[in-house]
């Protein structure tokens, strides 16, 4: 009886005042990029951690914030709104470019989850790429309505309800990189490719009805370069974390310019 008891008091308490069984740890590795530009004699590698899936969260941003909050606070990454708004934790894991705030943790603990930052970019630091150039091209096209009239009255320019539906699936765009970064004609020709989230960008514009500069934004991409180094690969449909479909606006803008 008094063994029984003592196994009891062992066990931890829970709010209740109630004795509560604890779980076996569910240990799973994470093997994540590691690059420090002060230590430029330490080649890039790759460095493994331990995290126990029981106090987790389920997202792979959980996991990786757990190990830098608990376990190493030199790991660098970006990270914001956690609710996949913002695209700022893109990086690519197990092989697929996503948010690392809306990927779920692989449970299967005799799987090592690999984790990179976006591939074809300069680093700055461990999961940080350097996204100057892509920002750049953004800026390129111009990503704000132009027109050559306001109306009269001073209020809000309108469109209808179907033209505004012509936008859905464009304007959700968060510019994570993740379709450019998956692009291998973008990987070749990022100097002067604009890529699929620029071209997607550049496609919302184009149909919107408020825009009046259609003509200048299309002469813009009359080049070799600019827009028809698309290969339609679709490796920008496939990896996008938010389910767009950069793809087929770059396919949009091409029949538009055709006529």
């Amino acid at each position: 009886m008094q063994a029984f008891r003592r196994t009891i008091l062992s066990l931890p308490i829970n709010s209740r005042g109630l004795a509560t069984a604890v779980a076996t740890p569910r240990l799973k590795k994470f093997q994540i990029y590691r690059w420090n530009p002060e230590t430029p004699e330490v080649k890039p590698h790759m460095q493994e951690y331990a995290v126990d899936l029981n106090d987790c969260g389920p997202m792979m941003l959980d996991a990786i914030l757990k190990i830098k909050n608990e376990q190493d606070s030199t790991l660098t990454l970006r990270r914001s709104c956690r609710e996949g708004i913002c695209g700022s934790c893109a990086m690519n894991i197990n092989g697929t470019n996503t948010l690392a705030c809306l990927c779920r943790i692989n449970t299967d603990t005799a799987q090592v989850t690999k984790v990179y930052p976006l591939p074809h970019m300069f680093v700055i630091k461990d999961l940080v790429p350097d996204l100057t150039q892509f920002y750049k091209q953004y800026k390129s096209i111009k990503p704000y309505l132009q027109r050559a009239h306001y109306p009269a009255d001073g209020k809000e320019t309108l469109q209808t309800v179907e033209d505004r539906k012509k936008l859905d699936g464009l304007y959700e765009c968060i510019l994570c990189a993740c379709c450019s970064t998956s692009c291998p004609s973008y990987w070749w020709n990022q100097s002067e490719y604009l890529g699929p989230a620029i071209l997607m960008q550049t496609y919302r514009w184009l149909a919107d009805s408020r825009d009046h500069a259609t003509e200048e934004r299309q002469k813009a991409l009359q080049n070799t370069m600019s827009l028809y180094r698309c290969h339609t690969i679709m490796n920008c449909t496939r990896t996008c974390p938010k389910g767009l479909n950069p793809g087929l606006a770059i396919a949009r803008i091409k029949k538009g310019m055709s006529f």
